[in-house]
């Protein structure tokens, strides 16, 4: 698999505080990359370096100079606009038209299921409802890489199927997802791979069986190992 980014020796400084340290990742294409840790453990952080909207205190960031790619957070801001003007306005930034732009957001839209919702407020929608509203702004720039914190956190069960489903059908296409969760369910369905992230650092790099099967967790660290038992219960 072609590498889209690479991470070598990269730390995060925000004043007296280490956010990430001697960070060394590559992402493969079709990956779908799960980080996960206790709070603070710099899982967001390392989201925006790979997105660019961190920078380095040191180490380097590599990207494939072809790569497209696009975040979704845990809170996506959304517009004081229609469904579709929000996702619309993504393409227009982009450089596309804005007829052209309209017609793409209604795809979008429909791809995600608020086809009928396109000219509703987006401020208006239910949080399930504006998570999907922003997976269509992020498909609709046909990513490459798709990078999303916390996508499900705070939502209901059948709006946490509903945004798994998206991304699973989105991995499905070829997209690279990598993602951070706190739900280790969703991690074993949605991903192949898991980082363990402890105090900005990264303890362990597995593919997901490995990680949760075999017995290199406990040997990672004692924290680690209560981590996913804390969670899993």
């Amino acid at each position: 698999m072609s590498s889209l980014m690479k991470l070598r020796a990269v730390d995060v400084r925000f004043g007296a505080v280490t956010a990430l340290s001697d960070i060394n990742l590559k992402v493969a294409a079709g990956q779908r990359l799960a980080l996960i840790g206790a709070n603070g453990s710099g899982k967001s952080t390392l989201l925006r370096v790979l997105n660019g909207l961190v920078k380095p205190s040191s180490g380097s960031v590599l990207r494939d100079s072809s790569m497209r790619q696009a975040m979704m957070f845990q809170r996506p801001h959304m517009l004081r606009a229609s469904a579709l003007a929000n996702v619309a306005l993504a393409q227009w930034l982009r450089g596309v038209p804005w007829n052209k732009a309209r017609e793409q957001a209604v795809l979008a839209l429909g791809r995600v299921g608020l086809g009928e919702l396109a000219f509703r407020n987006a401020r208006t929608l239910s949080t399930g409802q504006q998570q999907r509203l922003a997976l269509a702004r992020a498909w609709s720039l046909k990513p490459d890489a798709l990078l999303l914190d916390e996508p499900t956190a705070n939502l209901d069960p059948h709006a946490k199927r509903e945004v798994e489903s998206l991304m699973a059908e989105f991995a499905q296409a070829g997209m690279t997802l990598v993602f951070a969760s706190h739900n280790l369910g969703q991690v074993k369905r949605l991903a192949t791979r898991v980082i363990y992230l402890e105090q900005g650092r990264i303890l362990a790099d597995l593919p997901v069986r490995e990680f949760f099967n075999g017995p290199a967790l406990a040997q990672t660290s004692r924290e680690a190992e209560l981590f996913v038992k804390g969670e899993m219960a």
